[in-house]
């Protein structure tokens, strides 16, 4: 079964089979759980189930001040699962000499945001059943409902990971970057076991949100200063929709790890075909985006008895 005929009704039979099919694809990639044990949609349903309903009210509330918190949320899962698998070692501070944070590598720092919203995340979840979700899957759970939230696709989200206990700085410092030529970009997820559309997919989340001027291919214009704010799609800034590739076609992407998917001189073979697909299909773009979160959702996730439930975010239980 195709991964792009899943998820076209999240509640159906069919969508739960795909994600079943889904998670033992990603386990055949080399994404198996390092505690032996898959991940699945109904981990909390007896421990915790409020838990979805739970990270949805508190993001919900938090974009009434925030409209940027959706992308912000989305982004800081995408950065903490390429850095040793989906494990919530973004979101640790310095707690030397054991811990050195991962938020001050040049693709976090002034930039990764959003944490204050998953420390209320967390302590909302305490609240409702203490010591039971994870900070790692508090962070899947809030990219699913961020990117529902602004009007793109739902999908069943893989969870019952637990927190890692350290970080690791030098792989943070490899994360994907907004100037990186497309032959990086593609080692750098063929190195987590995604492929050219996961790659176009994923990229596909720069379609809401926004951008410090001087990471954009304009740059920044006279008088800007460097971290002045531009939306990433300058036609729906605020909606997740395929207007993002339609940029791309027209030259008009803004930045320059978006525009190299279609001028690349390897494009043309590998994943201009598929900007062009999903710039022409929205439903298509969404079903491969939504199966593109749940593998990469599944890079070497911590299960079972290794890691931990974080207390706070932000600090491992034993420095708690």
């Amino acid at each position: 079964m195709a991964a792009s005929s899943c998820f076209s009704s999240p509640a159906s039979a069919l969508a739960a089979l795909c994600v079943l099919l889904l998670a033992l694809a990603g386990a055949a990639l080399g994404h198996l759980p390092s505690g032996g044990s898959a991940l699945s949609s109904t981990f909390y349903d007896a421990s915790c189930p409020s838990a979805y309903n739970v990270v949805r009210r508190v993001i919900q509330n938090a974009r009434v001040s925030d409209p940027r918190i959706p992308a912000s949320l989305i982004r800081l899962h995408f950065h903490d699962c390429f850095v040793t698998g989906c494990d919530g070692s973004l979101l640790l501070d310095d707690d030397l000499p054991a811990i050195q944070t991962e938020k001050r590598v040049p693709a976090n720092n002034n930039s990764a945001r959003g944490f204050p919203v998953v420390d209320d995340i967390k302590s909302a979840l305490e609240e409702a059943c203490p010591g039971i979700v994870s900070c790692a899957d508090i962070l899947a759970l809030a990219a699913e409902i961020s990117v529902e939230l602004a009007g793109g696709p739902r999908w069943r989200v893989l969870l019952g990971r637990r927190d890692g206990t350290t970080t690791n700085v030098q792989s943070a410092r490899n994360l994907p970057n907004f100037f990186d030529p497309l032959g990086v970009l593609q080692e750098k997820f063929r190195n987590v076991n995604l492929d050219d559309t996961d790659l176009v997919a994923l990229q596909g989340a720069h379609t809401f949100g926004k951008v410090q001027c001087q990471f954009t291919q304009q740059n920044c214009t006279a008088g800007q200063s460097r971290g002045a704010l531009e939306n990433l799609d300058q036609v729906t800034p605020k909606v997740f929709d395929n207007k993002y590739y339609s940029n791309l076609l027209q030259g008009r992407a803004q930045l320059p790890s978006d525009q190299v998917m279609l001028s690349d001189p390897s494009a043309a073979a590998t994943t201009a075909p598929i900007v062009h697909r999903f710039a022409g299909n929205q439903r298509n773009f969404f079903r491969n985006f939504a199966a593109s979160m749940i593998k990469m959702g599944n890079i070497s996730p911590l299960t079972g008895k290794d890691g931990e439930i974080r207390n706070n975010c932000r600090r491992v239980n034993k420095r708690y």
